[in-house]
């Protein structure tokens, strides 16, 4: 059974065309190229500001904390999970160019049963954590609460969602309509430790946990956590790996646990430093969350994108992909690979902007280039080891 497939019969897919379609007809607001939704301010009436807004969360990476936390009793993984919701909602809004003072809602399902108050407290307490990290490295966040549910109707385990929204000035906004030929792509590592990080991250972030949870881990979880995962799937796709959590992984010197778990890097440290001052010349700023390598062609019009200096594949990724045998053509599909973030701006600026990232030991090259469209629509070439694919 190939990938496709197999992430069918788990019930997810990496390109969401069905959303896509659903939402093809309402209404996109100021800027419809934007990477999050503007409108008007219409809080003041200001016509020279607007309100962006976005949701998100931490998806299926909440289950893998939930079997660790099972399997080690430690409750830090909760906060790791607070900052993957906080910052799948921050790391899209800085893409539309808004560097804050962000308010931040939280949204928890849980089944009290299964999840019980210290892995709660743990998770509530660790937003706040999260924020105050944030804070110390120039971004400023407020947390408005939000709502906790007990759902274990609905919920098998833990669902750590959010909402977060910005004022910004309308003149700011980064609305990818500038994406031209001639531009340079400068891709971000997800990979390492950043000044404003305190330990290695694999940059897993929060997509494709589905596939990674059931394609790397042993058959194991699904005998002793039935709640981990939908009874009704069949046992050809449920956890069809080989790995325990606690598996030690040679090359890193981290456990499979702690690679997968890794929490999701913010960018907004950095890209608020890039916008303080190349913002004129910043094209669009593209977060390869859900689509991962091909997200720009959310947001391209007209253009062939090519990718032929991307950074090395993160060994997560490599482990991901040896566990489950998927294609790299699917892998670039599903995941950020190691660079998940990426911007598109004028060669002149790229050396100084690449700076700006060594300053804080974020690994950022050149990685392509924007060139004439040679297809009937926006298409992408990723030029790699692993092959040249296109999309």
């Amino acid at each position: 059974m190939n990938a496709s497939a197999r992430y069918q019969q788990l019930g997810v897919s990496a390109t969401k065309e069905d959303v896509h379609a659903a939402i093809a007809k309402l209404d996109k607001g100021l800027f419809p190229n934007a990477f999050c939704k503007v409108y008007p301010d219409s809080l003041t009436g200001d016509s020279d500001y607007c309100l962006i807004s976005h949701a998100d969360g931490a998806g299926t990476k909440s289950i893998l904390a939930y079997l660790y936390w099972k399997e080690t009793g430690d409750l830090a993984v909760w906060k790791n999970i607070a900052q993957d919701a906080i910052v799948m909602n921050l790391d899209d809004l800085i893409c539309a160019g808004a560097t804050g003072p962000f308010l931040y809602t939280s949204t928890i399902g849980r089944n009290k049963a299964l999840f019980p108050a210290a892995p709660l407290a743990a998770l509530i307490q660790g937003h706040q954590t999260v924020m105050d990290e944030l804070k110390e490295a120039g971004i400023e966040i407020h947390f408005m609460g939000g709502e906790t549910a007990d759902l274990g109707d609905v919920v098998k385990t833990v669902l750590v969602d959010g909402t977060m929204t910005c004022r910004m000035k309308k003149s700011d906004v980064i609305s990818n309509d500038k994406i031209s030929v001639g531009d340079v792509i400068i891709g971000f590592s997800s990979e390492g430790q950043t000044t404003y990080e305190s330990t290695y991250n694999s940059g897993i972030g929060s997509n494709g946990l589905t596939a990674a949870r059931h394609d790397t881990l042993s058959n194991y979880y699904a005998e002793n956590y039935p709640e981990a995962y939908d009874l009704n799937l069949s046992k050809d796709v449920v956890f069809r790996g080989k790995h325990r959590l606690s598996d030690m992984h040679e090359g890193t010197g981290k456990s499979i646990g702690e690679l997968l778990l890794s929490p999701t890097r913010s960018y907004a440290p950095l890209v608020k430093q890039i916008l303080e001052k190349h913002r004129e010349d910043i094209h669009s700023v593209i977060h390869c969350s859900g689509g991962g390598q091909t997200k720009i062609l959310h947001f391209a019009k007209d253009v062939h994108i090519i990718k032929h200096n991307l950074l090395p594949v993160a060994p997560v990724f490599e482990l991901i992909q040896a566990s489950s045998g998927t294609d790299w053509k699917e892998m670039y599909q599903v995941y950020n690979m190691g660079q998940r973030m990426e911007i598109y701006t004028t060669a002149e600026v790229a050396e100084s902007i690449i700076a700006i990232a060594a300053s804080m030991q974020i690994k950022a090259q050149i990685t392509g280039r924007v060139e004439e469209m040679k297809k009937e629509k926006a298409h992408l070439t990723i030029q790699s080891d692993k092959g040249t694919f296109e999309y």
